[in-house]
């Protein structure tokens, strides 16, 4: 092949020699053509379903349980069915994220979340609510790690719309997604007849579909699959392609020599130096975060109505506020943070803030008087707004910055079924536990940020500026396989004429 000379070459055509020249040109960030921000604006949206669906029971689970007739610990099976279906989603849609590619498991799982959200809202027996439920938490499992994977792989390594506060996007997000579903009950709670309150519940439910078909319905247009993700399994043909498309630029492809076809690296390598001790920290912050959020986020409609004694319509109203006020509004602070402060700092931070909110919550116990009841609400809103900022928003950000692109979506996987488990197991023993407790269940809750803490100062890892993609203590991962068939010598490079 002939040789092209640097000086033949535009200064505005990038030249792609290998895999990690295309992560390069994604990290400068698009040109201002192309449709690479439309993608990171779809895998919100992916998110923004996965928040209405697991929100959407917090308050209407008093309803299911009368309506079915429900014990205690079948209202928890229907309660936790959603997140028990994350855990079988995340390690499927995990390992097919980095195996398949992010278009087809994105696809796949709105699909999903269209079935089962019919299915819930239409459900005639409790069984078929949990079956309903545990597949549309398979549809959530399967998402989160592709949609963190297209926020990462299509967006620059820093400034604004870095990687970091497109991940860190994810929280704010969510509780955009919290709010609109407590309005949409709002609104239906407005118009639903008092003596068929199963009304209020289905069709809060079967509208999660109604987002699921518009992305479904877009996704020829503007979703393609990650040119990183391409050029990682050999194709930088195709990689260049897809980034003339999404980021507006027009690479030149020079590939001199045969190059195998790389090797996926082993799940076992999140297992094994040096990534093991990301995993294990991944994990635990997800653990303390599931579990003391599930307990805040959807426990506070039950325990506020039980505590305060107040009107559906005023716990509504509450349950809006503190998502828009401060748990949206901690969301963006955390978005603006990431790009400028170190991760670890910024979940010192929270967990500090949600030490003393659950504090709070736990000294009032059950308020009597008005300055009691204002504590009281404050501590929830302090627990959400430091979630907003803090650990929620640094729970996706630490697993899709630490792993690289052949495990990302497999490590965000595998650190999200512990926060499945977490989330499940609190879910099914909430009623009990309010049962049994009442307030004092925020005694055992202070404990969460208190051991994320811990964790930090134990494991002293940093994901603030660092990019997987380009860590040379990480090339060994990247071994050729001697079965794979070699890629074609390639070059599309262009010649200046004489």
């Amino acid at each position: 092949m002939a040789h092209v000379q640097s000086e033949t070459i535009p200064p505005d055509r990038p030249v792609i020699r290998s895999a990690g020249d295309i992560s390069a040109i994604v990290n400068r960030g698009p040109s201002g053509k192309g449709h690479a921000n439309t993608i990171v604006l779809l895998a919100l949206g992916g998110v923004f379903l996965d928040a209405y669906d697991l929100t959407t029971l917090s308050y209407g689970i008093g309803d299911v349980q009368k309506h079915f007739g429900l014990t205690d610990a079948r209202t928890g099976l229907v309660a936790a069915a959603m997140t028990a279906g994350t855990i079988i989603g995340c390690v499927v849609g995990g390992w097919l994220t980095d195996r398949i590619g992010r278009y087809a498991v994105f696809m796949a799982d709105m699909a999903c979340f269209v079935i089962a959200a019919l299915a819930a809202g239409f459900a005639p027996t409790a069984s078929v609510l949990i079956v309903a439920r545990f597949a549309m938490g398979f549809g959530v499992g399967m998402d989160l790690p592709v949609a963190m994977a297209f926020l990462s792989e299509f967006s620059k390594l820093s400034g604004k719309g870095s990687k970091a506060s497109r991940v860190a996007a994810w929280c704010p997000t969510w509780y955009a997604a919290s709010s609109v579903c407590f309005l949409i009950v709002f609104a239906l709670n407005a118009i639903t007849p008092a003596d068929h309150p199963d009304w209020l519940w289905r069709a809060s439910l079967a509208f999660g579909a109604v987002p699921a078909l518009i992305i479904i319905l877009v996704r020829s247009r503007y979703m393609s699959e990650s040119p990183v993700w391409v050029a990682r399994n050999g194709d930088l043909k195709k990689a260049a392609e897809i980034l003339r498309a999404t980021h507006g630029v027009d690479p030149i492809l020079q590939v001199s020599v045969q190059q195998p076809r790389p090797e996926p690296p082993k799940t076992s390598a999140l297992l094994r130096a040096p990534l093991l001790n990301r995993t294990i920290l991944v994990s635990g912050l997800k653990i303390v975060s599931a579990y003391s959020y599930a307990t805040i986020a959807f426990g506070a409609p039950t325990l506020l109505a039980s505590t305060l004694h107040i009107s559906r319509t005023k716990v509504l109203m509450i349950s809006i506020l503190l998502n828009l006020v401060f748990a949206f509004t901690g969301g963006l602070i955390g978005i603006s943070l990431t790009r400028s402060f170190r991760s670890r700092s910024i979940n010192f931070a929270g967990f500090a803030v949600q030490i003393a909110g659950i504090a709070t919550l736990a000294l009032i116990g059950t308020p009597h008087s008005s300055p009691e009841i204002v504590l009281f609400i404050g501590g929830f809103a302090a627990f959400l707004f430091a979630q907003g900022f803090g650990p929620g928003c640094q729970q996706m950000v630490y697993p899709t910055l630490s792993f690289p692109t052949e495990l990302r979506g497999t490590g965000i996987g595998l650190t999200q079924i512990t926060s499945g488990i977490a989330s499940t197991v609190t879910l099914w023993s909430l009623p009990g536990l309010f049962s049994t407790l009442g307030t004092n269940v925020f005694w055992i809750m202070i404990s969460a940020p208190v051991i994320g803490i811990l964790l930090h100062l134990v494991i002293r890892w940093e994901v603030f500026g660092y990019d997987p993609d380009n860590d040379p203590a990480l090339a060994v991962l990247r071994t050729p396989s001697c079965n794979a068939a070699p890629l074609p010598s390639l070059s599309l490079a262009r010649r200046t004429p004489p």
